[in-house]
């Protein structure tokens, strides 16, 4: 004997489709799952100055620094005051590393940034150097930084960062 009552067909196709979703279409059970190891890529451009330096509030283990990016630095060097304020402790450090600066040559210490984010490019465990106080006036990021991104390029006095 045949059945031609739908109802139980219906409900089992309701059934099905709110338990394995529809594409598009979530139930409301929770935040929709992220892949591990994933991540969106992050990019900001920045404009260069009067002068074509490319100045930007970068934060540096959560506290806003301002920096200017150069490509002709191999790492991150870091004023000793804003080492300080970034919390690296620099009364605390070795300055055994010879480097040259504009003023002449100087012994940097090595430093580990935790994080280092311009507006939503972020890189984790960023070598540096501090220099001692007094030979330093701000932050520089170099390559130590720049190199973690997946792609950076100057055209046109914008300086376009991705990750």
């Amino acid at each position: 004997m045949r059945n031609n009552n739908p109802l139980p067909s219906l409900g089992l196709a309701v059934l099905l489709t709110l338990g394995a979703g529809l594409p598009g279409l979530r139930p409301g059970f929770g935040p929709p799952p992220s892949p591990a190891g994933i991540s969106l890529m992050s990019m900001t451009e920045i404009s260069g100055g009067q002068n074509g330096h490319y100045v930007v509030d970068a934060s540096i283990n959560n506290t806003t620094v301002t920096a200017l990016i150069d490509t002709g630095a191999s790492t991150v060097a870091l004023s000793y005051e804003d080492a300080d304020r970034v919390g690296l402790h620099p009364h605390s450090l070795t300055y055994d590393i010879p480097v040259n600066t504009a003023n002449g040559q100087v012994k940097a210490a090595r430093a580990k940034l935790s994080r280092v984010e311009i507006d939503t490019v972020r890189v984790d465990d960023v070598d540096a150097m501090v220099l001692p106080e007094g030979a330093l006036r701000g932050t520089l990021l170099g390559m130590s930084f720049l190199s973690k991104l997946s792609s950076f390029k100057s055209e046109n006095g914008t300086l376009t960062l991705k990750n």
